[in-house]
């Protein structure tokens, strides 16, 4: 029988998450400056800036791990590191933390302040807690499923804003009023390559000027970190957010902050047509949390947001 989490745990889980955030935090900035003094010294030395990114990673994950385990012992734990190096337990439903140690590895690497810590949790197989930490510009978003969404700045610790900013949501008619997530990934292949950029253009594309399918989006943006994007959603700052391949650490804590916010989230176009004429449109479930395509929305109507979905997803 799986452990059973009453809301006044997660409140206590909540609050402990944010703080182990902020300790991992340290350790993310103590590298970046590493890093970038590595950066300009000798190019024989031994280490270089991929190699301190990876330990870097590596010492993040270990700690957060090691704090988990002391504070809650029987949670079970799924890391970007750990899951690489083979530790790839089935997800069940017991309280689970997914964890991204360096969310944004590029962006760490080259100083470019926009990576995090994300931390999130899974209870009953679903995400119901997210924290992600961007130490660089001293921003704390965080949730919990029923509670609403939250950023925290370092120049305000002690006046949380409720996300999103805006307070009542924009109308979003179509796709061609809104700023869109998305990333080039890792993959250089040209079969890759080809395919986003055919995409990416069908998405922006003006079809009276010869853009087959064409969708006029108003623009794109590639930020470089998953999370950090979801959180962005949910602030208000970007629309949508669409992205194939990535893993349930990098989106776990932000599709609770983006749908505390207000937002939604689906998977893959199969999934999302399963679901939009039935109660589970938009009910994050282990398929959705693993199935590696993800496509987040603002705040906004649900007739809204199917439109802008159903326009999205038919490009893929």
């Amino acid at each position: 029988m799986s452990m059973k989490l009453s809301d006044t745990d997660l409140e206590l889980i909540l609050e402990w998450t944010k703080s182990l955030a902020l300790r991992a935090g340290k350790v993310i900035q103590e590298g970046a400056h590493v890093i970038q003094s590595a950066s300009g010294s000798n190019i024989n030395e031994k280490k270089n800036s991929v190699d301190l990114v990876t330990e870097y990673d590596v010492k993040v994950e270990e700690l957060v791990k090691h704090e988990i385990s002391e504070k809650y012992p029987s949670f079970k734990f799924v890391g970007e590191e750990s899951w690489s190096a083979g530790h790839q337990d089935a997800l069940t439903d017991d309280p689970t933390f997914c964890v991204d140690p360096i969310d944004g590895t590029t962006n760490f690497c080259h100083g470019f302040p926009f990576y995090c810590i994300s931390l999130g949790l899974i209870y009953e197989r679903r995400p119901v807690l997210g924290v992600v930490y961007n130490p660089s510009l001293d921003q704390l978003y965080y949730a919990l499923k029923g509670h609403g969404s939250y950023l925290l700045n370092g120049s305000s610790p002690n006046n949380p804003i409720r996300l999103p900013i805006s307070g009542s949501p924009k109308p979003l008619a179509s796709l061609s009023q809104a700023l869109i997530a998305v990333e080039w990934g890792s993959d250089r292949s040209v079969r890759t390559l080809k395919s986003k950029t055919e995409s990416f253009t069908h998405l922006v594309g003006n079809p009276a000027q010869e853009v087959k399918r064409g969708k006029m989006a108003h623009n794109l943006r590639s930020m470089g970190s998953a999370a950090l994007n979801y959180c962005l959603v949910a602030q208000g700052g970007l629309d949508i957010y669409w992205e194939i391949g990535t893993n349930p650490w990098d989106v776990c804590a932000g599709i609770v902050i983006a749908q505390e916010a207000g937002g939604v989230v689906t998977g893959s176009h199969k999934l999302f047509e399963s679901t939009k004429d039935t109660d589970a449109l938009w009910d994050v479930t282990e398929d959705v949390l693993v199935g590696r395509k993800y496509v987040v929305i603002r705040g906004i109507s649900d007739s809204e947001a199917c439109f802008c979905l159903l326009s999205l997803l038919a490009q893929y």
